[in-house]
């Protein structure tokens, strides 16, 4: 599958972007080969999923205990990382061979949308470990180069932040391979992330009740949306999560929005407004749906002359 959309950005970067690193990161991070969400419920259902993601992301504790800690979100954020470059390319590799054992397709059919999903996970991870060591290193450079260090530092957090909202949604590009991948790739993450702590009976000071049902409250819900996502996608579109990528039914393309003329989203009739109306103007009149007239009435169709002959002259 080669990529039918060009370049990675489509061309919507310019130099004034870098100025908004939340607009650098919707080119970056969502890129123009990911394809659009199918209809307005699945697309809800995926910001709910997004939304529950950033809960078990930054974790519920961190509020419970009385503050925000910025270390331990860099080291989350760096735990978050080494999750994902194993549990993404693992879990991939598990539906892979499930595909492939169908037999009815094959694993070089999803090649290009594989790499290019590859490309945006590395691409992220890199990213967010980038922003780690730059708040790591920033005391190392003196006062000047701790000022540059935190500008840049901030440049990069906001930068990352706003890519992994649109990680946290796509995941990594990888509805373009299967629109059952990006929430099971999303479940398999978050309880990865959640079960460490329950094994090792880490509740953060919590307590048993409180520490389970903050710890496990968040993989629940996107697990639970997940289900209800793909379950949606199964009933509407015929799309399972079993079934190889080429076995699956054409989706259709999303409505386009109405134009931007249209107040209300009233679209008015197509058309060209100063043509002839419909019929041709040179036709005949049609016939008198009255019946015909008396002779010599004004209302008789049929041709008449443009006045009555005279009476003829009689001799006297």
């Amino acid at each position: 599958m080669t990529n039918p959309y060009g370049s990675w950005t489509g061309g919507a970067l310019t130099a004034r972007s870098f100025l908004k690193p939340h607009h650098v990161a919707r080119s970056v991070f969502h890129p123009t080969w990911i394809p659009g969400s199918l209809d307005p419920s699945v697309d809800a259902l995926k910001k709910a999923r997004v939304i529950a993601g950033a809960v078990a992301a930054f974790g519920v504790y961190t509020f419970v205990e009385g503050g925000f800690a910025f270390d331990e979100m860099l080291d989350n954020a760096a735990t978050a990382c080494v999750v994902l470059l194993f549990v993404t390319p693992l879990t991939v590799g598990v539906m892979l061979h499930i595909w492939r054992r169908s037999g009815a397709g094959t694993v070089g059919q999803l090649r290009g949308p594989l790499v290019r999903s590859l490309k945006l996970l590395l691409l992220f991870i890199g990213s967010a470990l980038g922003t780690v060591l730059v708040f790591r290193m920033g005391d190392a450079f003196g006062v000047l180069g701790s000022m540059v260090s935190g500008l840049l530092g901030l440049w990069m957090a906001l930068f990352v932040i706003a890519g992994a909202y649109r990680i946290s949604g796509n995941f990594f590009g990888t509805a373009a391979v299967h629109r059952c991948l990006p929430p099971l790739l999303a479940t398999v993450t978050t309880w990865l992330m959640a079960i460490p702590d329950l094994i090792t009976g880490d509740l953060h000071g919590l307590g048993l009740a409180m520490g389970v049902v903050f710890i496990l409250g968040a993989p629940v819900t996107v697990t639970g949306i997940a289900l209800l996502e793909m379950g949606r996608l199964r009933g509407r579109y015929g799309i399972r999560l079993a079934a190889h990528p080429a076995t699956l039914p054409p989706t259709p393309a999303p409505a386009p929005p109405p134009p931007s003329y249209a107040p209300n989203g009233f679209v008015p009739p197509q058309g060209n407004p100063y043509g002839p109306p419909s019929g041709s103007p040179y036709a005949p009149p049609t016939r008198n749906p009255y019946g015909s007239a008396p002779q010599g009435s004004p209302y008789a169709s049929g041709p008449r002359p443009p006045y009555s002959p005279p009476p003829p002259h009689h001799p006297r």
